[in-house]
Formats: C-alpha cells, sequence, structure tokens
C-alpha cells in the first residue's frame, strides 16, 4: 500500500506534464519572431557573410519578449533586453579562454537577471535567453579580440526587433491599456450577474484582480512629457469602474436578490463602445420599476457613457498618476524572507555548479548543461521544475534527432534561413501548448546556429553528446531545486502572513490617524510596504502549493485569510484616492492597531486568533467588515497540523 500512495503522485505529476494546453495559437508573435530571427541572417547571406548574419540573429531573442505590455513599457524593456543579450555575447567572448571565471559569471548572468524579471514581475523566459547567449560564446571560435564585432552584430540584431516590436504603437498607440479597461468593464458585467448567486464571492475576487491588474497596466503606460486624450479617459474609464464597484459592494451582497439583468447588460454595452474612433452612445434600457439604489447604480452607469464621449476638459474628474519609484520596489525585494530575492540566488548557485560540472569534465560543447539547467529551473515551484525537466528531456531528444537529419543534409544558403524562420515560428506557436513541443524546435534551431560552421562527422557521436549534456543539465536542476525548496516556502508562509497583516496596519494607521491631515497620497510609504509584502505573500504560497511533498488541506486554509488580505488591499487603496477621508478618534484607531497586531501576532507565533470586536470606521464599513472577515478567516486556520 505505502509504495502505491507513493507511486500515484509521481505517475500524475507525470501525466501533468504532457497535457496539451488548448490556448490559441499566437501567429502574429510566432511569425514576426521567425522574421526577427532569420532576416539578419538573410541579410548576411546577401553579403556574402552569412555566419555574421547568424549571429546578429542571436539579437533577434529580443522578440521573444514581447507580451501583451503597453507600448511605453515594451519600448523599455526590449531596449534593455537587447543590451542584455548584447553584453552577454560580448563578455562570453572575452572569458572564454577562462572556463570557471566563465562559470561564475553564468551564474551571475543567471541570478542577476532572475531577480530583476522577478521584482518587476516582468513575464516570459526571464534569464535564460541571457544564459544561452552567453554560454553559446563557449562553442564558438575563441578570439576574446572578436567581443566588440559579436556584441555589435546582436545588438543590430536586437535593434530589428525593438523595431517589429515596436510597429503596433504607429497603429493603435494604445491598443494595450483599451483591452485591459474593456476587461475590467467585462468581470464588473459578470460581477453584477453573480449578486444574489453561490459565485459572488468569486466573481468578486476575479474583479478586483481585474482592476489590479489594469492599473498595473494603466501605470506602465504612463509616459510623464506625453499624455494624449485617449490615455486620459482611459485611467477615468478605470477609475469610474473603482467607483461602480465599490457602490455595488457597499449595498448589495451574495445574499441580495439578484439585480436586473439589464444593468450587465448596460455594461457590456459601454465595453463595445471603448474606441478611440468613434463617437458611440450606449443605449441603455431600464427597468419600469427599480427602487433607488438601483436607480443610482443605472445613475453611474450613464456617467461612464459620458466619460466615453465627452471631451475630458469636460467631465469634472482629477486625473492623479503615481508610479512606485524603482528604488522603492527593488528596495523591498531585498529581504531575507523575499522569494525573488532567495529563487535569484538559488538559481545563480546552481546554474554556477552546473557550469562548472560541464567545464571540469571533457564534456563536447560543454554549454548545454548549465542551458539545459537553467531552462529546467524557469519553473516556480519543484512541481513545475520537475514537468519542465520531462519536457525539455523529452523534447529535446526528439530536437536532437531532428537536427542530426538537417545537419547532416548540409543545408546551404536560402536553406538555412528558411529553416530558422519555420523552426522560430514553430517554437512560438506551440511553446503556448507545451514545452515539450516547444523544445522539439528550440533545439534544432539552437544547434543550427550554433554548429553550422563546426565540422560535425559522426552524427551519432555529436547527438549522443547533445543528449547526455541536456540530461545532465535537467538533472542538476531538478535536483538542486528539489534540495533548496523543498520545503523552504512553507515553512516561511507564518512569517510572510505576519509581516504582511502589519504592514496593512501601518497603511491604516497612515489613513485614519489626525497624522493624515493634509499628507500627500503620494508619500505614505505604507502603501509601497504593504504591496510588496501582500506581492511576496501570494508568491510564497504559490510557491508552496508546488512543493513535493505539500499538505494541500492546511494550504487550502489558509487561502481566505490571502483572499481577505487582497480586498482589504483593494478598499485601502480606494480610500487613499478619497480626498475627505474620515479621521478615528485615538481610542478607536488604537483599538483597530491592537486587532491587526493580536492576528500578526497569533499567525507568527502559529496559535488560534482569538477573535475580538472592530471598532466603527465610519463612512467606511467595508473596510470594516474585511477586517472582520480576515480575523475570521485566520480563527478558522488549525496552525499545529
Amino acid at each position: 500500500m505505502g509504495n502505491k500512495s507513493h507511486t500515484a503522485p509521481i505517475f500524475k505529476i507525470v501525466k501533468q506534464a504532457f497535457i496539451i494546453k488548448k490556448n490559441p495559437f499566437p501567429w502574429t508573435k510566432a511569425i514576426c519572431a521567425g522574421f526577427c530571427a532569420a532576416f539578419p541572417a538573410f541579410i548576411g547571406l546577401l553579403t556574402g557573410n552569412l555566419a555574421y548574419g547568424m549571429q546578429a540573429g542571436i539579437g533577434g531573442f529580443t522578440f521573444l519578449y514581447v507580451f501583451n505590455e503597453p507600448y511605453a513599457e515594451r519600448a523599455k524593456k526590449l531596449f534593455w533586453v537587447m543590451i542584455g543579450l548584447s553584453l552577454s555575447v560580448g563578455i562570453g567572448t572575452i572569458l572564454a579562454p577562462y572556463p570557471f571565471i566563465s562559470a561564475l559569471m553564468v551564474g551571475v548572468i543567471g541570478a542577476v537577471g532572475t531577480f530583476i524579471f522577478g521584482v518587476l514581475q516582468i513575464p516570459g523566459p526571464a534569464a535564460v535567453f541571457f544564459v544561452l547567449c552567453f554560454s553559446m560564446t563557449a562553442g564558438m571560435p575563441i578570439d576574446p579580440t572578436l567581443a566588440p564585432l559579436r556584441a555589435g552584430l546582436v545588438l543590430l540584431g536586437g535593434l530589428l526587433s525593438w523595431v517589429i516590436g515596436m510597429v503596433g504603437w504607429l497603429f493603435n498607440p494604445h491598443a494595450p491599456e483599451t483591452r485591459a479597461v474593456k476587461k475590467v468593464y467585462l468581470e464588473l458585467a459578470c460581477f453584477l450577474d453573480s449578486i444574489g448567486t453561490k459565485n459572488y464571492n468569486q466573481a468578486r475576487h476575479r474583479s478586483v484582480m481585474q482592476m489590479k491588474n489594469t492599473d498595473d497596466i494603466l501605470l506602465a503606460g504612463y509616459i510623464s512629457w506625453r499624455s494624449t486624450d485617449l490615455y486620459n479617459r482611459l485611467i477615468l474609464l478605470n477609475h469610474h469602474a473603482n467607483d461602480i464597484f465599490l457602490y455595488v459592494i457597499e449595498r448589495f451582497t451574495e445574499q441580495s436578490p439578484q439585480l436586473p439583468p439589464e444593468l450587465a447588460a448596460a455594461v457590456r454595452g459601454i465595453v463595445n463602445s471603448i474606441d478611440d474612433k468613434k463617437d458611440m452612445r450606449i443605449h441603455i434600457r431600464q427597468p419600469v420599476e427599480m427602487d433607488e439604489d438601483i436607480d443610482q447604480l443605472f445613475r453611474k452607469i450613464f456617467d461612464a457613457d459620458a466619460i466615453l464621449n465627452e471631451p475630458v476638459s469636460k467631465i469634472n474628474q482629477e486625473i492623479k498618476i503615481f508610479k512606485r519609484p524603482l528604488r522603492t520596489v527593488f528596495g523591498g525585494a531585498f529581504d531575507k524572507n523575499s522569494v525573488v530575492f532567495l529563487s535569484a540566488v538559488r538559481y545563480g548557485a546552481i546554474l554556477t555548479i552546473a557550469a562548472i560540472v560541464a567545464y571540469s569534465f571533457d564534456f563536447y560543447r560543454s554549454y548545454w548543461i548549465p542551458l539545459s539547467c537553467a531552462a529546467v529551473m524557469l519553473g516556480s515551484t519543484i512541481v513545475s521544475t520537475f514537468h519542465r525537466a520531462i519536457q525539455r528531456t523529452l523534447g529535446t531528444i526528439i530536437g536532437i534527432l531532428a537536427a542530426s537529419i538537417i545537419l547532416s543534409a548540409k543545408p546551404q544558403g536560402i536553406i538555412i534561413v528558411l529553416i530558422i524562420f519555420s523552426l522560430t515560428t514553430l517554437t512560438e506557436l506551440y511553446i503556448v501548448r507545451n514545452y515539450a513541443l516547444a523544445a522539439m524546435f528550440i533545439t534544432p534551431n539552437a544547434l543550427l546556429i550554433a554548429e553550422s560552421s563546426a565540422h560535425v562527422h559522426k552524427l551519432s557521436i555529436f547527438a549522443a553528446a547533445r543528449m547526455t549534456d541536456v540530461l545532465i543539465g535537467c538533472f542538476i536542476g531538478l535536483i538542486g531545486t528539489y534540495l533548496t525548496g523543498r520545503r523552504s516556502a512553507s515553512s516561511r508562509l507564518p512569517h510572510a502572513m505576519a509581516k504582511t497583516i502589519r504592514s496593512q496596519m501601518q497603511y491604516v494607521q497612515a489613513l485614519y490617524s489626525e497624522q493624515s491631515k493634509g499628507f500627500s497620497f503620494e508619500k505614505i510609504p505604507a502603501q509601497s510596504k504593504m504591496h510588496t509584502n501582500l506581492d511576496n505573500l501570494k508568491i510564497i504560497f504559490t510557491t508552496a502549493l508546488g512543493e513535493i511533498p505539500n499538505n494541500k488541506n492546511a494550504l487550502g486554509e489558509l487561502w481566505p485569510a490571502i483572499f481577505s488580505m487582497e480586498q482589504l488591499r483593494f478598499h485601502l487603496d480606494a480610500c487613499l484616492k478619497m480626498k475627505n477621508r474620515p479621521i478615528l478618534p485615538d481610542e478607536s484607531l488604537a483599538l483597530v492597531l491592537f486587532v491587526f497586531e493580536s492576528m500578526a501576532s497569533s499567525v507568527e507565533n502559529k496559535r488560534s486568533v482569538v477573535k475580538k470586536k472592530i471598532p466603527e470606521i465610519t463612512g467606511f464599513s467595508k473596510i470594516q467588515k474585511e477586517i472582520a472577515d480576515l480575523q475570521n478567516a485566520l480563527g478558522e486556520i488549525h496552525f499545529n497540523k
């Protein structure tokens, strides 16, 4: 029985690695990525130097970092990515004669890349392609004097990717922000439909998360020296969606009667009307009979229609933009309990070990060992890392066989360009379905770029060497992640929860104390601290869910408390934006702070939370309720499990 109980979860994890997701194929991105990789090679072919063209094609990896971010954010991100890839190739060329220094540097590149992408919460391949570019130089002819040339070629290829990635700005400069605001109103419509049903809490949480995501996207699209009418309108529409949401949760609950379907239909009408080229009035059909609350809700929806169509100058709303300084964002991540910081250190250390192993033994083209290790560790949890190891091993084996066939045919000229275009495009198409499928195309593509200039005499030896390198790299990455991160996240959860609760307590004190009078909302450090701590807590919780083994029942008990903290964050941020916030009497504020400290202390010491009376917060009953919900959720946790 014991063996059977252990075998079942392992079999389940292996089975999950081969699930084919039903995500739509990103045709546009895939074709553009193929073009960015193949066009430099085509130019090299036309100028009589295909090798230089293929080196410039390495800069095409820059386009793989394009996601659905605002163009203002994308311009900066792609710029620094192409600089990073260029520097990786240049430094790799300089350090190629010194294997052990290279091993240390590959760890530094992996750690720094992982930390920056983690702190800024940038989606995508993170440090993997920086590691790839640095490591590939070990397979090139060793000549440190070529560092400026190689780095320059990669920079040119990256510049092409930057231009292709920014083309959409010419036609619709605020497309990502517009899509985000539409999603807010779609979730708001679903939330209105959920009033009086069992889906209320789930729809409420989705609305809050979408509002936060949209806030982040709109802030990322902000340019201090350039503000367009459309961008200002989107900001106002998003603020108004927050206002409608707050109005609804103040007056309607899960136990309320269901709202007239015309309300959700009217909100969906706003979604269809958000367009920067047309003046479209929505036609709202109202019920014949309705109470005052519903009538007021319809009026608020009419106001959204006015924001859509009236000139921004005529809309009596103040537009405030405040972005957290990068110094504050990075400062919050330098903490011994920060998952981002610890993950970056772990990533760099294991990558260094993989590189030392690769360079210490006589492996052919040894850079494939740290590269495979880096790709496997891209998984955010132990389980996802295990999935990556399985997917990369199987996909790479098939890819190596495909690469052997391609290289045995000794392709030349335009055929190489077409193969690079096809393999890059297929990689981007299938990466959204399953990493194993993508690895089938990544591997022959990388081998073609790295090995096309080399003379592969015995394909059997070549293929066996590649498979050996990949298996060793995957094994090091998997074992290293398991040993260093096996139970680290779950053990930090109580401390992270207590830290988040205390930062919310400090936020409440900053909002409702006498000292908040006349205090600029941009200058409340407690807000940034709370955001950092709560985001860190959610990462730790997600990581704990992927640990082997884990206690799903115990972790499941924690989720309602984290949910309440997320809801409380939303309400506190909404309160911060209001001009006339209530000031609590010292006695009431002291009682509220005592409730927070009692919760934090109980969680930190893994004791049951004793429920206490929460003073009334005049004008903000929802904040009072969310504190009560948090206290109730913490009271349901059994820390002795």
